[in-house]
């Protein structure tokens, strides 16, 4: 046998795998009886593998994704122990001050000692694109911004083997061996999904040796309990890595000595298997393997077992002196904020505004350059503009790239900003959303585009995770990008490329959500949300991309609008009519027949939404009509009455009215489709209802 290798402190490895297993069992023996702790999860077999990666993560610019079983690898990267013991009992402070379940950590590291922790997921699988976003970063760093300090840096992503089924691997796998990423992809393989063994989720039984025809991808394959050869491997895969050869899949065959949680009794499993798993444990082994060569002798390994123990308990005790989290704060967090000194309440690791960058000069005010642009020129000028002055801005998506977007947004800003800022992307939604956020947190503004609305459901996972990622991380973290997607009705609509459903992403938690009705306000929210410290929707309607009404001048390179302030086209005092999208030119153009009497606002952001503008109008006016595209029911427009009823309820005259599409997707036949979408003819006809009430 072969005398334990010098790159790893064998004292230090073996503390933490005590650690970990001291507090997996005061957890499961005394705080889960006594309801103290609500979601156990033991890593008892896999500690040992974990322990060893984390000890080689010294990088400043490593970067890592966990999952639920991850703790030993996150106390290996230096976790405080207090915090720890705390977070599973939803104490005050710690990762997430009681927001999330102890076992979902995150750690910023904010001296860059060694790998960052995202803030993880409750979901599995959606920890391994935001690592090919973070390795991308670390070569965009490295290559494009000549930061020298990103050398060597590398990504690492960890699952167990039932993850490997989920989209959120294969994304990872396409993005980050098509470009040949520094990305880690670390398999704990016990041969179970909970109770659902490798031999359902794959041919054979067995995923990495599926993959070993994939092209630029190493793979490393062992057993992650012997202390001999799992070292090596570790250190091989990493070293691999680091050297920027590629991407790497370490798969480390491990037990899971215990149930999926301390609930799982393991009864699918035969009991000779779980008596041959327990055989397997690589604590013993770790013991007799340190004690035979003189490391750690078998007192001084009863002197640590103790020390951990005593330490665990100790940090128990100061965890439960911790008071409950505040529940005046429980709205905090949810989108960026300032101070009682109003000055910025910056997370700790993501986006721009986390390192301080410097933006050029904004302007309310517009400045009106040359002739008439079209929606789409005007998002083009605006995005090279931003790309021109902000080299951490990225644009990609599907087909951005030398075609220019399948709607021509991008058109030649591949050419002139090159394939590392302007690019194409492999067809998956999930993995264009999942590298953002590794691009995010990782300092960059990515601008990733979703081709279509209805592409966007793919992604819907990595979309609510990145919405609430500061609030659940209690401003630790953040991750600002600008999500553009085209969608809405054009000369023809269609259940999949015309949805419009924008009400989804208001209701998701932690997004702002932009519908701009013309170019001249496309600029203006556009470069807000660019540089703005929140993630956003940018919604561009298909129909208003080439649509005479909606040309504007361009407004110059410093104007904004900033988010929830509505304007409003039209000045009335008898009916007020609140609309977004592409239904304000049908709404102007209604009231505008009528003559006077008619108030005509543009909300132009529904998250947030301009409520203010909007009772002011209804208070002088005394009724309202909301038109919107989207359905009916549960259409934001059902928001907006809400408020309205109960805010304004002595105010009005009548009741409040919807005029929208009906509750079903949209329709391809013409006639078919201005039956469903609002047409100026029938919100004339509305306003003239409302009017004779």
């Amino acid at each position: 046998m072969a005398a334990p290798s010098n790159d790893y402190d064998w004292e230090r490895v073996a503390y933490l795998l005590l650690l970990s297993r001291a507090m997996d069992d005061i957890e499961e023996q005394e705080l889960v009886p006594a309801k103290l702790v609500f979601n156990q999860f033991s890593a008892r077999g896999h500690d040992l593998a974990q322990i060893l990666i984390g000890s080689l993560l010294t990088h400043p610019h490593d970067g890592a994704t966990g999952y639920y079983r991850s703790r030993p690898f996150v106390l290996s990267l230096g976790l405080d122990i207090v915090d720890a013991v705390a977070s599973p009992m939803a104490k005050s402070g710690g990762y997430s001050d009681g927001r999330d379940i102890g076992v979902v950590c995150n750690y910023p590291n904010v001296k860059r000692e060694g790998a960052m922790l995202f803030p993880m997921c409750g979901g599995v699988g959606s920890q391994f694109s935001p690592i090919s976003g973070w390795a991308q970063s670390i070569v965009y760093h490295r290559d494009e911004l000549k930061d020298t300090s990103y050398q060597g840096a590398l990504g690492i992503s960890m699952g167990g083997d039932s993850s490997m089924s989920t989209s959120g691997f294969w994304a990872a796998l396409n993005i980050s061996t098509t470009n040949n990423l520094p990305h880690l992809i670390y398999i704990e393989d016990n041969g179970y999904g909970i109770s659902v063994p490798q031999e359902v989720q794959t041919p054979g039984g067995d995923q990495v040796a599926n993959l070993a025809a994939y092209k630029n991808l190493k793979i490393v394959d062992g057993d992650g309990t012997c202390p001999i050869e799992a070292p090596r491997l570790i250190k091989e895969a990493v070293d691999y890595v680091r050297a920027g050869l590629g991407t790497c899949i370490l798969r480390l065959r491990v037990p899971r000595l215990c149930g999926h949680t301390f609930q799982d009794t393991q009864t699918y499993k035969p009991a000779d298997l779980i008596e041959q798993e327990q055989t397997k444990d690589p604590l013993p082994k770790l013991k007799d393997h340190l004690e035979k060569y003189g490391v750690i002798s078998s007192d001084e390994w009863q002197i640590l077992e103790e020390k951990a123990y005593e330490e665990v308990r100790g940090a128990v005790e100061i965890a439960k002196a911790r008071p409950e989290p505040d529940t005046n704060k429980l709205k905090r967090y949810v989108y960026a904020e300032k101070d009682q000194y109003n000055n910025p309440e910056i997370q700790l690791r993501g986006g721009l505004h986390a390192d301080d960058h410097q933006f050029p000069a904004s302007s309310e005010t517009p400045d009106p350059q040359g002739p008439r642009l079209n929606m789409l020129t005007a998002i083009r000028n605006t995005l090279d503009y931003e790309l021109q002055t902000n080299p951490k801005v990225l644009v990609f998506g599907e087909d951005v790239g030398p075609k220019g977007g399948v709607h021509a947004a991008t058109l030649g800003l591949t050419d002139k900003f090159g394939e590392r800022r302007v690019f194409d992307t492999s067809l998956s939604e999930e993995g264009i959303i999942g590298r953002s956020v590794g691009m995010a947190l990782s300092g960059l503004m990515p601008v990733p585009e979703i081709q279509f609305r209805k592409y966007a459901e793919p992604a819907a996972e990595q979309l609510t995770d990145t919405g609430i990622m500061r609030w659940r991380t209690n401003n630790q973290f953040a991750a600002p990008m600008v999500v553009r997607i085209p969608g809405g009705f054009a000369g023809r609509g269609d259940p999949w490329h015309s949805m419009s459903d924008e009400v989804e992403w208001a209701h998701k938690t932690g997004w702002q959500v932009v519908m701009p009705s013309n170019a001249e306000d496309a600029v203006g929210l556009l470069r807000y949300a660019l540089r703005d410290n929140n993630p956003t929707i940018f919604f561009e309607h298909r129909f208003l991309l080439d649509n005479r009404w909606a040309r504007r001048p361009y407004p110059g390179d410093e104007f904004i609008v900033p988010f929830g302030k509505a304007k409003t086209l039209t000045v009335g005092h008898k009916l007020t009519v609140v609309t977004w999208g592409a239904m304000v030119e049908r709404c102007e153009a209604a009231a505008l027949e009528i003559a006077n009497g008619i108030e005509v606002i543009d909300l132009r952001t529904i998250q947030p939404w301009d409520k203010e503008a909007v009772m002011t109008s209804v208070k002088k006016t005394g009724r309202c009509l909301i038109v919107h595209e989207d359905n009916l029911t549960a259409g934001f427009g059902a928001e907006i009455a809400a408020v309205l009823a109960k805010d304004c309820f002595f105010d009005l005259d009548a009741p409040i009215e919807r005029l929208t599409m009906p509750d079903t997707p949209n329709p391809h036949n013409i006639h078919l489709l201005n039956a469903a979408v609002p047409t100026q003819e029938r919100i004339h006809a509305a306003m003239l209802e409302m009017l004779a009430i």
